[in-house]
């Protein structure tokens, strides 16, 4: 999963204020050209434009791109979605801040003396912003974004990470329940001085449970073995891992896979590599997001290399994150899908499918367990030989 990573606006994009995503094509233009040969080869540039990156005659993958029929661009959904569960009604965004019904529940449940912010913010500004009062205070900095999220953030030599994740867990189950129930409940820890606030890796996501089975439920019901590496059993509330290795960067991300790939057969691993969209998207660094795509293009021969014969490959995202745009926020967009099998099918054009499920539904296929229960339409008979 390349976390942000999308391939242009979905036809219901305006309704999300993103008629103009579109986060590799965007990226590459203000990059002045991308350089991904492994993505290309694979047949990245067969699915749309995208500057520096041609299309290939042959490629040695199949291609195409996803929709998405949840309502929202968040993480929790685009993920929920691949695992072939579409979430019909959107969790509630709070554009003007929380109420101060729901405040007033927070100061009591968690105990905090108070809070600072409240309203939608970036993430590095608002510590930018209201850090030294956090450090006089000791009250958490409450934000919110153009997502589902309550989002906290506190210092790590103020509040410890264990009260930061205490607080956060308890508003998870105590307060964001009911019509106030948004996707995500998000630790956001900081350190540094005045004038040189920096985020940390410490990040830690409390979502909502998935209300249905999705894919990972099938595959631990039939006693295969699933493996999360990122944030990824946090956006499913831990249900649904057998094995989980959360990583700090893209980097470690990729070592990870290649680790498990290594050491594991017939496992099924779910990996998300966040930088994309944490450090660039949401930063709006289109530079920044063109160096990590190119580092992980550089990878990429590390994963498919260490694949055995009859292993695949999927490669896609859970939504958009333009860094190009106006907004800090995600984007409305298509993800891109290039999958990969040595023993394979090359070349095949898998088209514009209708769901991101469509993903999940093939790898309960691959697996040979019952999908019925999923959303989407598999696409393995395309890709295997």
């Amino acid at each position: 999963m390349l976390d942000g990573v999308g391939i242009g606006a979905l036809p219901d994009a305006h309704v999300y204020g993103d008629t103009a995503a579109n986060t590799l094509a965007n990226v590459a233009r203000s990059a002045g050209g991308l350089k991904l040969p492994n993505l290309q080869h694979l047949g990245l540039g067969n699915i749309a434009p995208i500057d520096g990156v041609q299309s290939e005659n042959s490629p040695a993958g199949c291609f195409g791109m996803m929709a998405e029929q949840s309502a929202g661009k968040d993480s929790t959904t685009g993920h929920w979605e691949i695992g072939g569960l579409v979430t019909e009604k959107p969790f509630p965004l709070y554009p003007d801040g929380f109420p101060e019904r729901l405040l007033k529940v927070f100061l009591k449940v968690t105990g905090c003396q108070g809070y600072l912010g409240n309203k939608p913010a970036s993430g590095t500004q608002i510590i930018a912003e209201l850090g030294d009062e956090h450090l006089r205070t000791g009250f958490p900095i409450l934000y919110t974004s153009g997502d589902s999220v309550f989002q906290v953030a506190t210092h790590e030599e103020v509040v410890s990470l264990e009260q930061l994740y205490r607080i956060c867990r308890l508003s998870r189950e105590q307060v964001l329940v009911g019509a106030d129930q948004v996707a995500r409940v998000i630790a956001r820890p900081f350190t540094g001085k005045s004038g040189g606030y920096t985020r940390t890796a410490n990040r830690k996501d409390y979502s909502v449970a998935p209300p249905f089975p999705t894919v990972l439920n099938l595959l631990i019901d039939r006693n295969i073995l699933t493996i999360g590496i990122g944030k990824v059993d946090d956006l499913f509330a831990g249900k649904g891992f057998r094995e989980t290795y959360h990583t700090k960067s893209n980097e470690e991300g990729v070592e990870a896979i290649i680790r498990n790939a290594k050491s594991h057969d017939a496992s099924f691993i779910m990996a998300n590599l966040v930088d994309f969209d944490m450090k660039y998207g949401h930063r709006q660094d289109p530079k920044g997001f063109a160096r990590a795509l190119e580092d992980f293009d550089a990878a990429l021969p590390d994963i498919t290399g260490c694949l055995q014969a009859d292993d695949l490959l999927i490669l896609t995202a859970d939504h958009g994150n333009d860094p190009t745009d106006a907004s800090t926020d995600h984007t409305r967009e298509f993800v891109p899908l290039l999958t990969y099998m040595k023993k394979g099918k090359t070349g095949v054009n898998l088209g514009t499918r209708e769901t991101f499920a469509d993903a999940g539904k093939t790898v309960a296929d691959f697996f040979g367990v019952s999908p019925n229960a999923l959303a989407g339409q598999s696409f393995l008979s395309s890709i295997i030989q």
